[in-house]
């Protein structure tokens, strides 16, 4: 019988963190992180990690894997994911993967299309267009290349940029054809994925409180002691929404009102692209609301009832709700 694999998605504010913090307690999980940029360690305000008690009381996989300057693959995390996955089940736990990035969903579900080696030459133009003309350039280059991919890529992501546009030149076909043709994907697992969906309104709300409680909370400290420790202006972790900004800040070329607008404006962008990306995956359960809702965490504990009540891992959760 296939293992219960249980999965939060849906895009950035709308409470992901506190549904799968919630069903950890409930069912006895474990967390894997499917944020691609809470891998870094040192990117804690401007990512939304969850509290150190939280972490201490629930075992969580994928978080501070790599330093901030380091480079970190979509194969490296399908790896990673799919041996914590293992490790899990061999505790008995109820694994749940929570995060918003679907492309890092995909791979773990679906692998990863390996594609054709990378192509320096090509790089290496891509590269001398960002410097004279900004990646924006590059995003509108793929938008005619590849349409679909554009929109699930952000304009800014150039490593992304690059990849989708090398595998068009080497195969003739846009890279988001190429979604589903991997030879590995997941077995043993039945996973039951829920998306959040949260009015736009709402959802605009929510984001703009949470910049405004990471400008609170330290997140232009955050980035000034990284830089003090010796991470590079242009190390790839720094690249993320939020981050990026803070440097801008920090040059002087926005002002503190102007770096919390830019900064909400942007995680607008990426909120809707996430939310594209979900829509077209197949066999999502959606979830009207948000995590931290408890009627909404309720109903998606009745739905995971219902799917897995059978199961003999419920057994566990029967034994945790008559303690």
């Amino acid at each position: 019988m296939e293992y219960p694999l249980i999965g939060i998605v849906g895009p950035t504010a709308s409470g992901k963190s506190a549904l799968a913090t919630c069903l950890a307690r409930r069912l006895g999980g474990e967390i894997v992180n499917c944020d691609a940029m809470q891998v870094y360690r040192g990117l804690d305000v401007g990512t939304a990690k969850v509290d150190p008690e939280i972490r201490a009381e629930i075992p969580h996989h994928l978080l501070d894997v790599v330093e901030v300057s380091q480079r970190f693959s979509a194969g490296q995390f399908q790896d990673l994911a799919r041996e914590a996955l293992e490790g899990i089940r061999a505790r008995r736990n109820w694994p749940i993967l929570a995060g918003g990035t679907g492309f890092y969903l995909r791979t773990v579900l679906y692998g990863i299309f390996e594609g054709p080696g990378r192509d320096e030459a090509l790089r290496d133009r891509l590269h001398r267009i960002r410097e004279r003309r900004g990646p924006e350039v590059l995003h509108r280059i793929l938008g005619r290349r590849d349409p679909e991919a554009s929109r699930r890529i952000a304009p800014r992501d150039f490593q992304r940029i690059c990849r989708a546009l090398e595998v068009a030149r080497a195969t003739g076909r846009p890279f988001t054809e190429h979604f589903g043709t991997s030879e590995r994907p997941l077995t043993g697992f039945a996973p039951r994925i829920y998306c959040l969906n949260v009015p736009r309104p709402e959802l605009h709300e929510r984001i703009a409180r949470r910049v405004a409680d990471m400008l609170a909370g330290g997140l232009v400290d955050e980035v000034q002691g990284l830089l003090a420790r010796g991470v590079a202006p242009d190390a790839k972790g720094l690249e993320a929404i939020g981050y990026r900004q803070v440097m801008e800040h920090l040059a002087g070329r926005l002002t503190w009102l102007e770096l919390a607008r830019r900064i909400e404006v942007d995680t607008r962008r990426y909120a809707k692209r996430q939310m594209t990306w979900f829509r077209k995956e197949h066999g999502l359960v959606p979830v009207a609301g948000t995590g931290d809702d408890p009627t909404v965490q309720a109903r998606v504990f009745e739905d995971i009832a219902a799917a897995f009540g059978a199961h003999p891992l419920w057994e566990t959760v029967r034994a945790r709700l008559n303690q």
